[in-house]
Order: C-alpha cells, then structure tokens, then sequence
C-alpha cells in the first residue's frame, strides 16, 4: 500500500494545479475585391489549420482557442492576451494570433515573409530583447472554409498538422513540427514543406506551374492524376524515390549556384528526369524521407 501512495502523489501535483479554458471563435469574412490573385493567409504558431474550399463566397472562420495555467489568474491573463487577429487588404485576408511575445505587421527586411506578402511574425524583437516566456501555455486550432478560386497560404509552427482540400488555385503549406495533407487538389501550383513530418498530396487536376515538395525527416507522397506531363527534380540525403511512372526520360542535372563567404560555389542539383512530353517543373527534396510519384 506504501508504494501505491508513493506512486500517486508523484503524479497528482502537475494533475490538480493545471487550470484550463477553452473558447470558439467564429468569425465571417467577405472579399472586398476578388480576383486571381485574390488569397486568404493563415499564420498560426501552436494549432493545426484545416481549409477546405466551398461553392459560397465568404470565408468562414472557426477557431479554438485554449488557454492552461496553474492557477485562475494566469489563465484569465491568457484568456485576454491571446486573441484571433485579422487583417483585411482588399483582396488579400490575413489570420494571425495576437497577442503574443512577436510582433505581426509588415516585415520588409526579412526574406522569409517575401511569400506572404512580408506579412509576418517579428521573430526579432523577442520582447524588446528579453525572453519570450509567457506564464501560461496557449492553443489556437483554425478550421476555415474558403471560397473556390482563391489562393490559400497556410503555416504552423507546433502542435498541429495542416489540412488543405478541395481547393481550386495556388496552395502553399508550411509546418515545422508536423505533417501537411492536401487533398483533392486541382489549382495552379503547390509549395508543402515541412520539417519534422510527412507531405501527402493528392491532385483531381494537375499543376499547371511550377511545385516544389519538401520534407526533413518524413517521406512526400503526391498523387497525380492520369496524363501528367512534367520535368522533376529529386534530391536526397538519406531517401529513394518510387514511382509507377515506367517512360522515363533522363535528363542532365543542373548547377545550381550558391554565394558562400569569399565566393561563388556551383553544386549539382541532383537527379532530373521527364514524365511524358515534360513540361511543368515539380522539385522533390527530402533528408531523412522517400519520395513517392504515382499516377492514379
């Protein structure tokens, strides 16, 4: 009886002074100028993000916001800081997560942002240079319908994986500490790379320009459908590529160029080869991952 009183008091501390609150965020959002170039940017930091396209016109926004702490006061201060931010430019939508240590705005200087738009996080000011430790523990999990034809610009950090489906227009993912699934995809191009993560994704139609698919320590899957007609990079450390594609054309590798230090430096940029008559160029980089090209 001693060792099982012993063995429950080691784990009821951390049980008892944990204090939790959860909170949906709705929100409706229209496009004031809807073109093709129209998108919807979602910059999460802890928390999933899944978009899935639909045939109305307004962006539907569900966010579950969840905050924890060990004691009421820190998680009613959470309860307060940690809020659903917007940005609307007109034909561009923006979904952040205010209120916590990083600034979000414009970030001209930092060539991370150039994707979207140098809109972003100012990973740089770290609390005007002290530590970022907030005194209670936060999750944002965005769930999104958007209109068909508009682009989608997704990322998350921790915690979450990113879902993308039924889309129509340009895709980009971003994760770091997770997986990217997008599904039933039939838009311009595609830009998924994560680190810590497998990339799936699955194509109704084609890309008609250029992708890029990319994984540290995980393998990318991508589904094509029947008659594609693209030239392909692949490049490994530690993975292979598999496909079902059997009239291959090899072609010469390139050089890629890179300014290191003193210098200019030119490398290899590993295999390339042509599915049917070539055309649209699709970059498949992993590390520690295969690669899987396959027609349905």
């Amino acid at each position: 009886m001693k060792k099982v009183l012993i063995t429950l008091c080691a784990f009821v501390p951390g049980m008892l002074l944990a204090q939790s609150f959860s909170e949906k965020i709705t929100r409706e959002l229209q496009f004031e100028k809807k073109t093709a170039a129209s998108t919807l940017i979602i910059l999460n930091i802890d928390g999933y993000v899944r978009v899935e396209g639909h045939s109305g016109d307004k962006v539907i926004v569900e966010v579950n916001k969840q905050i924890y702490g060990k004691t009421d006061a820190r998680v009613e201060k959470g309860k307060a800081e940690i809020q659903l931010g917007v940005v609307d430019r007109a034909d561009t939508i923006i979904l952040y997560v205010q209120g916590i240590c990083n600034d979000f705005g414009r970030q001209r200087k930092n060539n991370w942002h150039t994707k979207y738009g140098g809109w972003g996080y100012n990973w740089n000011n770290n609390c005007n240079g002290g530590e970022c430790n907030k005194d209670y523990d936060w999750e944002m999990d965005f769930t999104i319908k958007v209109p068909l034809g508009i682009n989608v610009l997704a990322s998350t950090v921790n915690d979450g994986d990113i879902e993308i489906k039924n889309v129509t227009a340009y895709n980009l993912a971003e994760n770091v500490n997770g997986s990217i699934r997008l599904e039933n995809i039939s838009g311009g191009g595609t830009y998924a790379s994560t680190i810590n993560g497998d990339v799936d994704v699955d194509y109704t139609k084609n890309p008609s320009a250029e992708c890029r698919y990319y994984s540290l320590n995980g393998d990318v899957n991508v589904l094509f459908a029947k008659g594609l007609a693209a030239n392909v990079g692949f490049e490994s450390f530690n993975g292979d590529l598999f496909t079902n594609y059997e009239n291959l054309t090899t072609m010469p590798a390139e050089m890629q160029k890179a300014n290191k230090g003193k210098g200019v430096s030119y490398k290899l940029g590993g295999s390339r080869f042509k599915i049917g008559t070539g055309g649209v160029f699709l970059d498949f980089e992993t590390f520690n991952g295969n690669a899987y090209i396959k027609e349905k």
